[in-house]
């Protein structure tokens, strides 16, 4: 999680470094849609895509070549990030390397399979299904799920009789 101080600077170094900061969210998107692609794979049992994987394993060596066990609060041990930056600032694509970390460690987890697609017509999204049954089908039940049941409210009202 960012500080406010980080985030001021990381929106300083992003308004100082214009085309790294484009670069940097370049980098974001590819990751995402690698993460879509490896995570879709991963849940349909399919064929690995390597040009996918190419691009989160060097987001993910990256990012781990930043991680550092650091003392916590309270002198207790724990995972941190060397946020040290080559402007003064942390580094652009520090939003990046929990993603990535987090990305790996789900598909290392026995919880891949509780990944999932969401069945909201249109949506898309992945979602990790932490319901005790593993029954959860939308990605959020406020917005999807909403528009799922009203949509099938509407298709039976308009099949009913009037």
């Amino acid at each position: 999680m960012l500080s406010s101080d980080e985030a001021g600077a990381l929106s300083h170094g992003a308004a100082t470094d214009p085309e790294a900061a484009r670069a940097v969210m370049s980098r974001a998107i590819a990751l995402r849609e690698a993460l879509h692609r490896v995570f879709s794979a991963g849940i349909a049992d399919g064929p690995l895509d390597e040009d996918a994987m190419s691009v989160f394993d060097l987001e993910l060596s990256g990012a781990l070549s930043r991680l550092r066990v650091v003392v916590a609060a309270g002198g207790d041990w724990a995972w941190g990030w060397d946020r040290g930056g080559d402007y003064g600032g942390p580094p652009l694509d520090l939003p990046l390397w929990p993603v990535a970390r987090s990305a790996a460690e789900l598909l290392t987890s026995q919880k891949l399979g509780r990944v999932k697609v969401c069945d909201g017509e249109g949506c898309g999204w992945m979602f990790l299904d932490e319901s005790r049954n593993g029954s959860r089908r939308w990605c959020d039940s406020r917005d999807c799920g909403n528009r799922e049941r009203v949509r099938k409210y509407l298709a039976r009202r308009h099949a009913s009789p009037a």
